[in-house]
């Protein structure tokens, strides 16, 4: 059975002790709950709870309704199991389920901004978990079933979907069902068959094998023309032995008794049962341009190398990360609830999946945007036989999929709040997107499909190395620890982390490269009051002289340093050893992500008080982070007075540097002086008609460094925004700095930035 994302990607390679680590450090788990309304007076906790909650507690006993306007409930998903089906792993009880179910919850937060929280059900008797469930039903907006065996998964969904009035979904049957249903659509479209008269075999009689032949048959697939086999062959009329009323439905009049019969001269082979249950001589028999899901976890029932060497002209998809196609639950589980919540739709019905399904086929048919063209180094993918399904991190899932689902649960009846405005809805959902998460998603994509061998300079620190084994583990490439082989292997072995192969470790006193990076820095710095044997100190015993020279001679890509510093003390020793690149000014640049957007802010790091050139150069600049991370610029030269009042030095000189952008023709939307609320609020921009501006500014160029610094960690600390950065912009060699005392996350983050070359 195809599993979501929460479940692990199958190109990683996880110890255990790492897994127990991260779920373990800091607050154990992975969930937390914060308070959505301000607490900080005794009005606000008067306002909260008494007598203030009095009000809208009389509200909802006349009204029931209005709880989704009051409550959580209109964004409150419960993921509920009972620990019968876990993953792969089997019935290993309910409390064993939760560190999943908090997953599951954590990515209906991450795709589409739906509050959730797990709920694990001690027990295997049907009647009891219905009742426990049943019950609980006026404090959310929808249930997520997961995780529970078949057949009782069955009997449970349907008599839940019968006794709430509420949205009740089993995604490890009707998720798979409908991404699996999408690449279909696609890949008939693709082969020119016709979905009336294609045959499909279905091998897997469980949850989500029942749930895909139940979709494929409303989509239009002819019953005559499906067969379902299990482990004890095909599933045909008059079959006594290990039948259930669900197969029995899906029963076959046909002389076929076993999955190799059963495949010859079938279009279709649907995998949901084991590795290796497709041989290659059954996929030879089957007809011109099969097509194959196998998708079976976490190995496929035929891997797509074998297929191809069998049959070339076969199209395959697997449950897999690593292989084009991939039938992922992450797809279609967030956005289907997203559709339901939104209309407080009473369930999710088999109009509302085929909403979904084609949704996502027509998706994939477009051009795809340039995060997702980022995503595969530049290479613009598009619809063919190894692209069926949208790749996870295209930004359009959630305006997309989750208004078809709104849509048919408006036309079918079952939506009690009906959306008028759709294209406003529309750009709702847009804005609801995690941009730390989307952004940096995108970047990580990118580098995994050009890896790099990138330098952690402090390799001693134990945050320093989770950083390095996460960005090898993450197919970004191979990572390099600055660092004594002892005392890195000390740190690993107590932090309870292995090191793999695509780890290397240089100590820079021993390495053979140093007396060259010596004489290198010499030549560099001679002139500057340093002797050879300074040189060779400073590469021997410092490890950002010694990282940065790996870098600066080509036997690295890329560095990344900051974690036991201070910023500035890093960036000197950077610049000792790497140049400004040819025509480009070197600036910090911090990425400001919040309220869904995302914010250039320069030069947060290295000129204290620029001049108007010199300011125009950093617009420059920050203008081409902005491209490379897909935006396009709208930058506001930022002062504390807007287009002349109130005057002053600072704003004067704020005003020449926009009249030197004018002279140098560049080729981005630019305006100033200006104030930042003006800068970021449309509103409050529309009573200056004249502004260039044609919409908020996305790219804000400060006069000064330290109001940049300032600003930037205000936010981050009291605005609730994410910043990433300061970025190092405009060196030679992708370097790049993190903030003292750095995260892991932070590291990984940094250095995938540093691979993707964000800095120019």
């Amino acid at each position: 059975m195809v599993k979501d994302a929460a479940e692990g990607d199958h190109g990683l390679e996880i110890s255990d002790k790492e897994a127990l680590l991260f779920h373990s450090r800091g607050r154990p788990g992975k969930l937390a709950v914060v308070a959505s309304k301000p607490m900080a007076t005794q009005r606000d906790l008067s306002l909260a709870y008494s007598p203030g909650v009095a009000a809208p507690v009389r509200a909802i006993a006349q009204d029931p309704s209005t709880a989704y306007d009051y409550t959580t409930r209109g964004n409150m998903v419960a993921v509920i199991t009972n620990g019968t089906a876990i993953l792969g792993l089997g019935d290993l009880g309910a409390l064993a389920a939760k560190p999943v179910m908090e997953g599951k919850a954590a990515l209906f937060k991450r795709f589409a901004d739906i509050d959730s929280i797990d709920l694990e059900i001690d027990t295997k008797e049907v009647d009891e978990f219905v009742n426990a469930v049943r019950y609980l039903g006026p404090s959310f907006g929808g249930v997520n079933l997961e995780d529970i065996k078949a057949p009782e998964c069955f009997i449970i969904e349907e008599r839940l979907r019968d006794l709430m009035d509420i949205p009740v979904f089993h995604d490890d049957q009707h998720g798979t069902a409908i991404i699996s249903a999408a690449g279909l659509v696609n890949a008939l479209q693709l082969t020119g068959r016709d979905i009336g008269k294609a045959k499909l075999v279905c091998n897997g009689a469980g949850a989500a094998g029942i749930a895909c032949l139940d979709l494929a048959k409303a989509l239009g697939f002819d019953p005559r023309n499906v067969i379902l086999c299990d482990t004890k062959g095909v599933v045909y009329r008059g079959r006594a032995e290990g039948m259930n009323q669900w197969k029995s439905a899906h029963a076959s009049d046909t002389q076929a008794r076993t999955l190799a019969e059963a495949l010859e001269g079938a279009d279709i082979f649907y995998g949901l049962s084991v590795k290796g249950a497709l041989t290659p001589q059954m996929l030879k028999n089957m007809a011109d341009n099969p097509i194959v899901f196998a998708m079976a976890n976490p190995d496929p029932e035929i891997t797509p190398e074998e297929a191809r060497a069998a049959r070339p002209d076969v199209i395959i998809a697997t449950g897999r990360s690593d292989y084009p196609n991939q039938i992922n639950n992450v797809l279609g589980f967030p956005y289907i609830f997203r559709g339901a919540l939104d209309v407080r739709a009473k369930t999710i019905n088999m109009e509302m999946k085929i909403a979904a399904a084609k949704a996502l086929a027509d998706l994939a048919r477009e051009d795809v945007p340039d995060e997702v063209a980022n995503a595969y180094r530049g290479a613009r993918p598009r619809f063919g036989r190894d692209y069926l399904i949208p790749a996870p991190f295209d930004p359009r899932l959630i305006s997309v999929v989750p208004p078809a689902v709104a849509i048919a649960a408006m036309e079918t009846g079952v939506a009690r709040r009906p959306i008028v405005d759709m294209g406003a809805y529309r750009d709702e959902l847009s804005a609801r997107r995690d941009p730390i998460a989307g952004l940096m998603q995108t970047i990580h994509e990118r580098v995994r499909r050009d890896p790099k061998r990138v330098v952690f300079a402090e390799g001693e620190e134990e945050q320093v190395i989770r950083a390095a084994l996460a960005f090898v583990h993450q197919g970004f490439g191979r990572a390099v620890l600055v660092g004594r082989e002892d005392r890195v292997k000390e740190t690993a072995a107590n932090a309870g982390l292995e090191l793999p192969s695509g780890i290397e470790i240089h100590n820079a006193k021993l390495s053979r490269r140093n007396s060259v990076y010596a004489q290198f820095l010499f030549e560099r710095l001679q002139r500057k009051g340093f002797l050879f044997r300074d040189c060779q100190r400073l590469i021997n015993q410092d490890r950002n002289h010694f990282a940065a020279a790996m870098v600066a001679q080509g036997d690295a890509d890329a560095m990344v340093t900051g974690a036991t510093r201070h910023f500035s003390h890093a960036l000197e020793d950077v610049r000792r050893v790497v140049d400004q690149k040819p025509g480009h000014r070197v600036i910090g640049a911090s990425l400001i992500l919040a309220h869904g957007r995302i914010v250039v802010v320069a030069d947060t790091a290295i000129t204290e008080l620029p001049e108007p050139e010199e300011l125009a150069e950093i617009a420059i600049e920050a203008a081409g982070v902005a491209r490379r991370i897909g935006l396009e610029p709208r930058v506001a030269m930022l002062a504390f007075s807007t287009f002349g009042y109130p005057p002053g030095e600072r704003t004067e000189r704020v005003h020449r540097a926009v009249g030197v952008l004018d002279r140098r023709r560049v080729d981005f939307e630019y305006e100033g002086e200006m104030g930042a609320d003006i800068a970021l609020n449309k509103e409050l921009m529309s009573a200056y008609p004249f502004s260039r501006l044609t919409d908020t500014a996305n790219v804000l160029v400060m006069p000064a460094f330290h109001s940049a610094a300032i600003s930037t960690k205000m936010l981050q600390e009291l605005g609730g925004a994410t910043v990433l950065g300061p970025l190092i912009v405009g060196l030679d060699k992708p370097i790049q700095i993190v903030q003292l005392g750095a995260t892991d996350a932070e590291i990984v983050n940094m250095a995938a930035l540093a691979a993707f070359g964000v800095g120019g």
